[in-house]
């Protein structure tokens, strides 16, 4: 990606979430590893309740994870 490039999509909300909860995206995206049998809406609301995620970065981390694991 070009340094001009504007980043779309959930991937746009992974600076914000980096910062406010410290951890790197790849942390989230292992954490859900374990949760792939799931369903967004389910992965979204455990992320929500077992680490105070928001609801809007919890659902971009999901979007991202199950985009990218083919779900």
């Amino acid at each position: 990606m070009g340094a001009n490039e504007v980043v779309k999509g959930p991937a746009s909300y992974f600076p914000s979430i980096e910062k406010k909860y410290g951890m790197p995206i790849s942390h989230w995206l292992d954490l859900l590893q374990s949760k792939k049998t799931l369903k967004h809406m389910e992965m979204l609301a455990w992320l929500k309740a077992e680490y105070q995620l928001g609801h809007g970065h919890a659902n971009a981390i999901v979007a991202y994870f199950r985009q990218q694991e083919g779900l």
